[in-house]
Order: structure tokens, then C-alpha cells, then sequence
């Protein structure tokens, strides 16, 4: 199985990270555990979570897909056959949120609890929180660091100007770096990540695991209208890809599927992961039918031609 280095770190993975949003949301415990095995089994390793996973949920406080997460891996005993991701600072039921050192600190120790393990592989500002310096932050993580409770942190949903200064205050200070960076990026939603991102994803040598590989479905070709999506766990999220480009670009899914004999969802994430600055799009299933595509994507060699296709098709 071919692995990727995430970024300046020395964390090995299978290039499809896990998404564990669906953990405790669209998944139960019991199918939670059959997909985890499934994914190990498999011989992939990545797994990325939050600790706001799924407050969104009536009646959940967030923390409930760590907390499956944390118990797979007691039941398992695969903690070190994993590369484990989450994230902090999205708000929680409780109110509690953002990067401060004293909010980082307390809820790591709930995050690890969780998780029921002493260490995170990767730890991710969730978002960036411009009321907090970004030396306090980073001081936050120094210490996780020095203590062992983390071994590199990464940023998601932040601008390019702020994190090249966040990249740039950590050599000047001597402080832990983001090795990571998590946007929002995929076929349809290309020019926040290329137009802003890219390059100091390039610049600063960091590992890019997009989230919302798949457009949340969309580019799976699960949903050939609005009207599909009715009714559905993602409708809100789909309806605005039901445009003449959304269109276009499903068009030429299909064309590069039916070429393939790969779905079109192995298509999606191949195409990404020929993006020169991506290492690994994090994507979810909810049936061990449906990973077959995510472990497709990995070896999924695609053309000049077909590339170009899928590129040119989704043009903004």
C-alpha cells in the first residue's frame, strides 16, 4: 500500500483519510466499529475527527464521535496501527470554544479522554479565532508537545494571510508550526483553496488534507438533482452544487466512471489526489459498500486526457 509523509512530519498514511463526522451522526456504534475495522482491515490508517462532532445533532453536546472513536480503539486494540487526527475550537454545546491557551489546555484533556488515549497524532485549530494572538495559541501547543499529549498540530478554515504570519511567528519564537492545513476543496470548490491557499500550502512544505472531498455527496453522483437531495441528512449542504457548472462537471464524472470502470467517487478523489500541493482528501462512507471507492481512489491512475476533462469541466 502506497503512503504519503502528511507534510514536514514523520506520520506515514494511506492517501484517503477517514472522516469521522458521520461517527455518531448518519452512523450508529455498532456500524461506526464495522466501518473502523473495515478501513484497518484494508490496510488503510488515517483517521480525522473533531471534538465538536456532532453537536449539530438534537440532543448531542459534540464529543460523540471521539467517543466512539476512543472506544473502537479500546475494543480494537489498533491504537497504533492509527494515525489520529482531531481538531478544537469550533463551539461546543457547552459554549465553550476558540484558541485560547487556557480553552486549548482543557479541552484536550477531554478530547484525550474521549478518545481513551494519551496521545493525538495530529491536533488542529479547527478554526482560526481572531480574538486570541497567535503566540498564545501556538504556546497552547508547545506545551501539549513538550508534554506528549500531541505530536504535531495543523490548521483548518484559515486564510492565507494568517497562517503564512502564523508559519512565520513560529520560526521567529521558536514555536511548534502547523504541518497541516485542512480547507475546504474539491472539484466544484476550487478557487477559495487554489486562489488563497495553495501557495503557502507550497511555501511552507504543509501536508493538505481537504475536507468536503466529495462535495458532500454530490460528486459521488448519488444525487442527479435538487430534488434527490430532499429529505436527505446532506440536503442543505448539496443544493447549491444543482448549477450549469455542478452540471457540467457530473457530466464529465460520468464520462471519466464509464472509462474507468472506477466510480465516480474514485474518480473525485483521484482527481485530487493528482493536485500537485494535496496529500490526502479525507472522505466518509456510511456502508462498507460504499469504501470501496475510497480504497479504489488510492490506485485509480488517471489520464492526461481524462484529468484535463475533469479540470476543464470544472472551471471557474
Amino acid at each position: 500500500m502506497r503512503t504519503r509523509r502528511l507534510g514536514d512530519t514523520d506520520l506515514e498514511i494511506v492517501p484517503v483519510v477517514f472522516g469521522g463526522n458521520v461517527f455518531g451522526w448518519t452512523v450508529d456504534e455498532a456500524r461506526s466499529f464495522e466501518l473502523l475495522d473495515a478501513w484497518v482491515g484494508r490496510g488503510f490508517n488515517c483517521i480525522d475527527t473533531a471534538d465538536v462532532y456532532s453537536v449539530w445533532m438534537p440532543g448531542h453536546v459534540g464529543g460523540e464521535s471521539e467517543t466512539i472513536i476512543g472506544k473502537w480503539l479500546k475494543q480494537s486494540g489498533k491504537r497504533d496501527e492509527v494515525v489520529l487526527l482531531t481538531k478544537v475550537g469550533m463551539e461546543m454545546k457547552s459554549g465553550g470554544k476558540g484558541l485560547s491557551k487556557k480553552y486549548i489546555l482543557e479541552e484536550v484533556e477531554e478530547s484525550l479522554k474521549r478518545l481513551q488515549t494519551d496521545r493525538i497524532d495530529l491536533y488542529q485549530s479547527h478554526t482560526d479565532d481572531e480574538s486570541v494572538p497567535l503566540e498564545e495559541t501556538l504556546e497552547a501547543y508547545a506545551q501539549l508537545i513538550d508534554e506528549g499529549k500531541v505530536r504535531y498540530i495543523g490548521a483548518s478554515n484559515y486564510k492565507g494571510a494568517r497562517l503564512a504570519e502564523a508559519e512565520e511567528l513560529a520560526e521567529r519564537q521558536k514555536l511548534p508550526a502547523y504541518k497541516t492545513l485542512q480547507p475546504e476543496y474539491n472539484l466544484y470548490d476550487r478557487q477559495g483553496y487554489e486562489e488563497d491557499l495553495a501557495a503557502v500550502a507550497e511555501k511552507y512544505g504543509l501536508g493538505v488534507i481537504p475536507y468536503f472531498s466529495l462535495a458532500s455527496g454530490f460528486l459521488t453522483g448519488k444525487y442527479q438533482s435538487a430534488e434527490d437531495a430532499k429529505g436527505k441528512n446532506r440536503e442543505g449542504r448539496v443544493q447549491k452544487y444543482f448549477d450549469e457548472r455542478g452540471m457540467k462537471i457530473l457530466k464529465a464524472l460520468k464520462k471519466v466512471s464509464e472509462e474507468t470502470g472506477a466510480e465516480q467517487a474514485a474518480v473525485s478523489l483521484a482527481w485530487l489526489l493528482e493536485q500537485p500541493t494535496i496529500t490526502a482528501p479525507i472522505a466518509s462512507a456510511t456502508s462498507t459498500e460504499q469504501m470501496e471507492a475510497l480504497f479504489a481512489a488510492v490506485d485509480l491512475n488517471l489520464s492526461a486526457a481524462q484529468l484535463a476533462l475533469l479540470t476543464d469541466a470544472s472551471a471557474y
